[in-house]
C-alpha cells in the first residue's frame, strides 16, 4: 500500500530499515525497524552521542547495553547488536507486539489469582537469572513488563540497571532509583540496600496489583506514600486466597533481613502451582563489542552511515504489519479502543478529516491548554509552559494514512508525567471531538471523544487480511 501520488520515506542504518517511532524519552528514541537481510522485525533504541556525551551519560548507556547484552533469558528482551553511526548510537532489540502487562491490567482490570501468577512465574524466572548475572534491575514495574503474540512476559528497561561494580565495600547499592509507589523501603531510606531484595519486593508490589487491580501503597503526597511504605500499611482484597495473602505479605515486607528470598517464593506451595520451570540455553557472552564502541565513541572506524530518501510532504502510509504492530498482539480492534478513558502514555483515534484539518484541531485545541505547538509536516511536538512533577509535559503527535481518507492519529507522551499527559488529554479531547470517526449506530451517540473511540472499521480489517493473504 502506497500514498497516492508520493513515494513512501525510508530511513535505512545499515542493514535496517526504520519505521514508525514506538516511544521516546529524554536521551533515547526507539523505532520500529525490519532486517533488510533477513525480513526480520526488530525495535532499535536511537540515541544521540552529543547529548549522553554532554549529560556525562557513557557510563549509565554502556551498562545498560552491557547489562542486556549479558542476559540471554526466554523472559527477557533480548539485545542484538549495538552499531553507530557519526552521531548516533543504534540499540538493536527484540521486537515484541503484545504490548505492556500495564495496558492489561488497564483495559481489563485485575487478573484472575491463576493468570496473575503465570506471570509472576514468569517475572521470578526473569529476575532470578538476573541476579544470578549479578545484575538488578532496580526499576520493575507493569509498564516495564512486556508481552509478546504468546502472551510470554518480557522483562525490559534496564536503564536503571545495577552490575557488581555499583557495589560498595559495605556490599550495598546506594543509588535512589525506581519509581517510587514500587519501590522498597530500604531504597528510599538512602543508607544502602541489597538490589536483589529490593528487587523483590517491587516484584511483590506487581503481584498485588495484577491480583487487585490497584496499588498497595498509593498517596498524592510523597511523603505519605512513604510513611505507607515504611510500615508495609497495606490490606490484602477479599478475592485474594489465603496462601497469596500470606506470601504477598512475607514479599512486602518493610525490613530486607526477614523478607522472604527469591529461592523461598520459588519453593512456596501457591508460587508452584501450574509452574513451568523456563527452558534456555547457557551462552558465553562477550561485552568486546561494546567496550570497543564506548572506548572509540569519537573515532570513524565501523561506522554505519544513516541514508534517507526524502518525499513529498504527505502522512506516513502504514502497511498491513505496522498496522498491526501498533495494536496489542494482533487483536486489532485495540487501535481503536472504545474506552479512551484509559490513556496511558500513548493514546490514538481515527479520522476521516483531511490531514491538514487534523493538525489544525489538534493545534487549536491545545493551545488554551497552554502547550506551544512545533509543526514538522505531519508531525508535531506539543510542549506544557508549566512545570510539573516531572518537568515539563511535552506529546509527540503524528498522522498516518491506513486507508484513502482514513487517518490514525497517535499522541503519545515524550517527557513529562504519565497522569498529567492523562488529564491533558481529557482536555485536549474535547476540542477533537469534531474529527473523530465514528462508524454505524454509534456515531448517532452523542459520547465525547474522552471516553469513546470507534472500533476498527471494516475496511482496514479487509486491507490488513488482503496484504497478509
Amino acid at each position: 500500500m502506497t500514498s497516492r501520488g508520493s513515494s513512501r520515506s525510508l530511513t535505512r542504518v545499515g542493514k535496517y530499515e526504520l519505521g514508525r517511532t514506538l516511544g521516546e524519552g529524554t536521551f533515547a528514541k526507539v523505532k520500529f525497524a525490519r532486517n533488510i537481510e533477513t525480513g526480520e522485525n526488530v525495535a532499535i533504541k536511537i540515541l544521540d552521542k552529543d547529548k549522553i556525551l554532554k549529560h556525562k551519560m557513557i557510563g549509565q548507556i554502556k551498562r545498560e547495553i552491557s547489562t542486556m547484552k549479558l542476559i540471554r533469558h526466554p523472559n527477557v528482551i533480548r539485545l542484538y547488536e549495538v552499531i553507530a553511526s557519526k552521531t548516533k548510537i543504534y540499540i538493536v532489540l527484540e521486537f515484541v507486539t503484545g504490548g505492556e502487562l500495564y495496558d492489561k491490567i488497564a483495559s481489563k482490570g485485575r487478573l484472575k489469582e491463576d493468570e496473575a501468577r503465570k506471570y509472576f512465574q514468569q517475572l521470578i524466572n526473569a529476575v532470578d537469572y538476573c541476579h544470578s548475572r549479578g545484575v538488578c534491575h532496580r526499576d520493575l514495574k507493569p509498564e516495564n513488563l512486556l508481552l509478546d503474540a504468546n502472551g510470554v512476559l518480557k522483562v525490559s528497561d534496564f536503564g536503571l540497571s545495577a552490575l557488581p561494580q555499583q557495589i560498595r565495600e559495605d556490599g550495598l547499592l546506594h543509588t535512589t532509583c525506581g519509581t517510587p509507589n514500587y519501590v522498597a523501603p530500604e531504597v528510599i531510606n538512602n543508607k544502602g540496600y541489597d538490589g536483589a531484595k529490593a528487587d523483590l519486593w517491587s516484584c511483590g508490589v506487581i503481584l498485588f496489583v495484577l491480583m487487585a487491580g490497584y496499588l498497595p501503597f498509593e498517596e498524592s503526597n510523597l511523603m505519605a506514600l512513604y510513611k505507607k511504605i515504611f510500615k508495609a500499611d497495606f490490606t490484602c482484597p477479599p478475592w485474594f486466597s489465603s496462601s497469596a495473602k500470606k506470601l504477598i505479605k512475607r514479599i512486602l515486607d518493610p525490613n530486607p533481613q526477614t523478607r522472604i528470598t527469591i529461592a523461598e517464593v520459588i519453593e512456596n506451595e501457591w508460587f508452584k502451582k501450574g509452574y513451568k520451570p523456563p527452558v534456555y540455553e547457557d551462552v558465553e557472552v562477550s561485552l568486546d563489542d561494546v567496550n570497543a564502541l564506548f572506548n572509540n565513541l569519537g573515532e570513524s572506524q565501523d561506522l554505519v552511515v544513516e541514508r534517507r530518501e526524502e518525499q513529498t510532504a504527505v502522512p506516513v502510509t502504514l502497511n498491513a504489519f505496522e498496522l498491526i504492530s501498533t495494536s496489542q498482539g494482533l487483536n486489532l480492534s485495540s487501535l481503536f479502543e472504545k474506552q479512551m478513558g484509559l490513556v496511558n502514555r500513548e493514546t490514538r483515534f481515527a479520522s476521516k478529516c483531511p490531514a491538514n484539518e487534523i493538525i489544525s484541531k489538534i493545534e487549536q485545541a491545545a493551545t488554551p491548554l497552554g502547550f506551544d505547538v512545533k509543526k514538522n509536516q505531519f508531525k508535531m511536538k506539543l510542549k506544557g509552559e508549566k512545570s510539573g512533577r516531572k518537568g515539563h509535559l511535552s506529546v509527540a503527535t503524528e498522522i498516518f494514512e491506513v486507508a484513502p481518507s482514513l487517518y490514525m492519529v497517535e499522541l503519545r507522551k515524550a517527557g513529562g508525567d504519565t497522569l498529567e499527559f492523562h488529564k491533558f488529554y481529557k482536555n485536549l479531547s474535547t476540542g477533537l471531538k469534531d474529527i473523530v470517526w465514528k462508524s454505524g449506530d454509534e456515531a448517532k451517540e452523542e459520547v465525547n471523544p474522552g471516553s469513546y473511540l470507534s472500533k476498527i472499521p471494516y475496511q482496514i480489517y479487509s486491507l490488513v487480511e488482503s496484504q497478509n493473504s
